[in-house]
């Protein structure tokens, strides 16, 4: 009788179930969608029991006609929610795109406070965190603050749900700025300058953490956060590989084998299991860049397959456009959550065609930014490989712009679906099966060497922008 695993990925706009058979090989995946909600400058937020419906329709769908050996979850990171003694929500689903607490991050960045927490939880301050979301609560929502029973993650709110419990595995707490990385339990330091006790939060578990639910209809592994679980799905967990991906946001994440915490409060580190860790920087400016070119600015019907096409015939460095895509504020390298985008060199020449190339082209010039730190090594770099995943795996124009702009070998993995491959493999771990050879090749991309001295201009004009009109 053939055996079936599922991985649900919580993703930022859409959840989608993956149905896997042992090899890894896709035998079938469900997509439910729901909205991000901007209701004052700054804001982004998402409705908890939308997102609720989404994964439990997703899991619906998915099962129909199989009972699965085990369903696994991963999670898009850094969300927070204020609940009261009931599980009900007290507030939105506040995400990691949401820049209230700016002003109240960069205070604790710039002191010797900020800085001691992020040598003990290897995250920067930055009003990404659930950290300063809370502190942000503390401050201007005292009255919901003191009502709240506990602050917790979209994912820790679904698992609820469907078990009853209050846990979150060591991976996403890694990203909250709450965990200390060097001994993964929540830092008191932190929770002190919150004025929260630690019952507050969640207990903090291994990935590997399971539980038959409360309907005994299925077995649930809890799994990870999704960048984590992209790098072990993607085989980026060893030796001579970094994950790349691109999702509405980005991320470049390399393998390490301890806490690494940066000098320059640059990087940050996440935990999986025992040994495994990751070096990473992420970016909020990905592919949700191009949706608002599409929507906002190009107000096209077209598919993102039909602007690529459009681009595809713009040679490498868009003729002097570029564009710096810090739309959302942005993360590392910078971590300035009032940068802006720039679009930099345009001329009466340039064309829409010009314009997509530049969108694509800026993207990545970004997450070159976070390798040069993570991978300083320039014969370390020329001997890793690139993982890619994510939505845009499916592309072949972006994944060969990959190669030649980082001048690297690009490997897609054979299942796009990385995060949910990931969760499953936890699955495996969790409930004692052998992990079968999931490190298997899709399609190779190497790097265009006519296109080397292009970008490498490029790049470095890109890494002057932000510096220059910073002040501006």
């Amino acid at each position: 009788m053939e055996q079936f695993y599922i991985g649900i990925d919580i993703g930022t706009t859409a959840t989608k179930a993956v149905c896997f058979d042992k090899t890894g090989k896709v035998i079938r995946q469900f997509t439910q969608s729901y909205p991000m909600y901007h209701p004052k400058a700054d804001w982004s937020i998402q409705k908890p029991d939308e997102i609720l419906e989404a994964v439990l329709g997703c899991i619906q769908e998915i099962t129909k006609g199989i009972q699965p050996q085990f369903i696994s979850f991963s999670s898009a990171m850094q969300s927070i929610i204020a609940i009261d003694s009931d599980g009900k929500p007290l507030t939105d689903a506040i995400i990691w795109a949401d820049n209230r607490a700016h002003s109240l991050a960069e205070a604790l960045k710039k002191s010797e406070q900020g800085k001691n927490f992020y040598q003990k939880t290897g995250i920067p301050i930055h009003t990404f965190t659930p950290m300063t979301k809370i502190a942000w609560l503390k401050e201007y929502e005292a009255t919901l603050f003191s009502k709240a029973h506990k602050f917790i993650s979209i994912k820790e709110y679904i698992w609820h749900h469907l078990t009853g419990e209050y846990v979150i595995d060591s991976s996403m707490a890694s990203g909250t700025g709450l965990m200390n990385i060097h001994t993964l339990q929540w830092e008191s330091d932190i929770l002190d300058y919150l004025k929260i006790e630690e019952s507050r939060l969640s207990k903090i578990v291994s990935s590997t953490h399971q539980s038959k639910g409360q309907s005994d209809e299925f077995h649930y592994i809890l799994g990870g956060g999704d960048g984590v679980l992209a790098n072990l799905g993607t085989g980026a967990m060893e030796t001579g590989r970094m994950a790349l991906s691109i999702g509405t946001s980005g991320a470049v994440r390399l393998p390490i084998d301890k806490p690494y915490i940066d000098p320059e409060m640059r990087t940050q580190c996440y935990h999986l299991l025992g040994n495994q860790y990751l070096k990473l920087g992420a970016v909020n400016n990905g592919a949700i860049v191009l949706q608002w070119l599409k929507e906002s600015i190009l107000k096209t019907d077209e598919s993102f397959e039909e602007l690529f096409e459009q681009a595809k015939i713009i040679p490498a460095g868009s003729e002097g456009l570029l564009f710096t895509p810090y739309l959302l504020g942005e993360r590392a390298p910078i971590w300035d959550a009032s940068a802006q985008g720039t679009l930099l060199g345009i001329r009466i020449t340039h064309t829409k065609a010009h314009l997509i190339r530049a969108t694509l082209e800026g993207i990545l010039f970004g997450l070159l930014s976070i390798t040069e730190i993570v991978l300083p090594d320039s014969e370390e770099k020329h001997a890793t490989t690139i993982m890619a995943s994510g939505g845009f795996g499916k592309s072949e124009l972006w994944l060969q712009m990959v190669a030649d702009i980082f001048q690297m070998k690009v490997i897609v993995a054979e299942t796009i679906e990385a995060s949910a491959w990931g969760a499953v493999l936890i699955g495996f771990t969790a409930t004692g099966i052998t992990i079968p050879n999931h490190n298997r090749i899709g399609k190779t991309f190497l790097p265009n060497e006519n296109h080397k001295e292009i970008y490498k201009q490029g790049f470095e004009k890109f890494k002057r922008i932000y510096p220059l009109l910073k002040e501006l």
